[in-house]
């Protein structure tokens, strides 16, 4: 800033209207501010940001800014020496407002596109008619088409608390164009305070017209957002429609060998954190295979020492399973602590996409979708291209016969639980990324994903598929319509009515043994 100070460019101030919007009452310092921007004279910029970092002092009407050991007169800019009885600006909240709205309106006049359509964006939310001036300018300036339609509604926004009525229906005709929330927030508010029929009826249409503009937005986002609760009910339910199509276990633990996968993911991001600070973007791509292998691993060595005894009878696998999901938890409570842990997400997965005003696709939630797909189609070529994937396919279908042809059955048993297992730790690494990490993450997706597995069909890959995605964006369906809680009483019914109807889900196993 100080280069700016120090250059040849003339300045819009004279010393009067420099002291006047450094010091004396609000109202005033606000008038003198909206004449100066009038002006349009982006050399003001200096002057205001001094203003805004409190580096301007003020001493018998006139302002100076002090930079270190450089003073210069606020409103010449020439180097001066500071008066002994200068004293501090002070900016109140209002004042602040003011300064950053007339930096961001000189900013509208910038030679720089990025720059102007910055400040547009900054200036929707908070400018009045005193800008109004230069606005105008800008509008007449612009070359640019669609940042010129954004000066238009911009104007529009400013117009619409006018005292003239004429003006106030003509605003809000030009914002009926509009499809962003804050001119639905404006308008809504404008409505109530608004006395005149005609420009309340005007206001009314132009509610209309942006409502429609932005439903569309609303609608992607409800598609969205059931695609994203569709693909997380999918990661967690593909393990368990693998278990429990198999083996016929009721696997109770299933959450919390998710629940691993997030502790993985967590113990991986906090090793990056302390050793290779520099890759902490890149931890994501270790956690993966860490979650898939620590729940893998632990899964094996439930099926081995508890789950193999328990073959044929489904209830006492149930019972089992709980208690040992009772048993995880506490220790990874007595490992971990009983509050939730943060798990960041790498940079590249901060932020979103702005599709529509009012629809913005967060990347992390991105991810997932993405991540899903990958999980399903390795999972699906495991199962129909690899020669283990025959194996499980045939004692899925007639386990007698498979061990009368040689296929090692509790090996195989051995082997689909892990994999089941470490879907599961993926499904928590994937979900780690979206929400805290805790010792009960697993008990808010065993029942949906039990609810997934049969109405898809026990042991079906693609009832899977369709169960959890049908299941995500219906359930987002109905909460916008009877809340959340409704919602899931309603799918509860919803799949209880279905399987009355069709017991074996979406899609039948076959097999000699499913048909007889």
């Amino acid at each position: 800033m100080i280069a700016l100070l120090g250059g040849c460019h003339a300045w819009a101030l004279t010393p009067e209207q420099a002291g006047r919007i450094a010091a004396g009452d609000s109202d005033d310092r606000v008038a003198a501010l909206n004449d100066a921007v009038a002006a349009g004279d982006t050399a003001l910029s200096p002057f205001i940001q001094a203003m805004l970092d409190d580096t301007v002092k003020v001493a018998g009407g006139k302002a100076f800014i002090v930079q270190g050991d450089k003073v210069v007169d606020a409103a010449t800019g020439a180097s001066a020496t500071l008066p002994a009885d200068a004293e501090d600006v002070v900016n109140n909240n209002r004042m602040r407002r003011e300064l950053e709205a007339a930096l961001a309106v000189l900013k509208l006049v910038s030679p720089d596109v990025a720059v102007r359509r910055a400040a547009i964006a900054e200036l929707k939310d908070d400018v009045d008619e005193g800008k109004l001036v230069l606005i105008e300018k800008a509008i007449a300036a612009e070359t640019d088409a669609d940042l010129k339609d954004r000066l238009g509604l911009l104007r529009a926004a400013v117009l619409i608390s006018s005292a003239d009525p004429a003006k106030r229906a003509a605003a809000a005709a030009a914002l009926s164009g509009s499809s962003s929330p804050a001119t639905r927030s404006l308008l809504l508010e404008k409505l109530g305070n608004e006395q005149d029929p005609n420009v309340k009826a005007a206001i009314q249409a132009a509610i209309d017209s942006v409502q429609g503009q932005l439903a569309w937005g609303e609608r992607l986002g409800v598609l969205f957002t059931g695609a994203s609760l569709g693909s997380i009910l999918l990661l967690v339910a593909l393990g368990l429609a693998i278990t429990y199509g198999l083996m016929g276990v009721i696997n109770m633990a299933h959450g919390e060998l998710m629940m691993i996968g997030a502790y993985a993911t967590y113990v991986v991001q906090n090793l990056f954190k302390q050793y290779l600070p520099g890759l902490f973007d890149s931890y994501i791509l270790v956690a993966i295979p860490a979650a898939f292998l620590t729940s893998a691993l632990v899964g094996a060595v439930l099926e081995r020492t508890v789950i193999r005894w328990l073959y044929g009878r489904p209830l006492e696998t149930l019972l089992a399973t709980w208690g040992i999901s009772l048993v995880l938890m506490q220790a990874v409570r007595s490992l971990f602590g009983a509050q939730n842990v943060g798990v960041e997400n790498p940079s590249w997965m901060s932020g979103g996409v702005q599709v529509l005003p009012n629809l913005v696709l967060p990347y992390n939630r991105l991810a997932i979708l993405v991540f899903a797909v990958l999980v399903l189609v390795g999972v699906a070529a495991l199962i129909g291209r690899t020669r283990l994937g025959l194996f499980v396919r045939g004692v899925t279908q007639n386990r007698r016969m498979a061990s009368c042809v040689g296929v090692n059955t509790a090996r195989i048993d051995m082997l689909a639980f892990s994999l089941g297992a470490g879907i599961a730790g993926l499904a928590g690494c994937a979900l780690s990324q979206v929400g805290n990490v805790g010792p009960d993450l697993g008990q808010g997706y065993i029942v949906d994903s039990f609810m997934v597995v049969v109405l898809g069909g026990v042991g079906q890959l693609a009832g899977t598929v369709y169960a959890a995605l049908g299941l995500g964006i219906l359930n987002k369906l109905l909460e916008g319509w009877a809340g959340a809680v409704l919602a899931k009483i309603m799918v509860l019914v919803f799949i209880v009515v279905f399987i009355q109807k069709r017991p074996q889900g979406l899609f039948a196993i076959k097999g000699r043994s499913a048909e007889a």
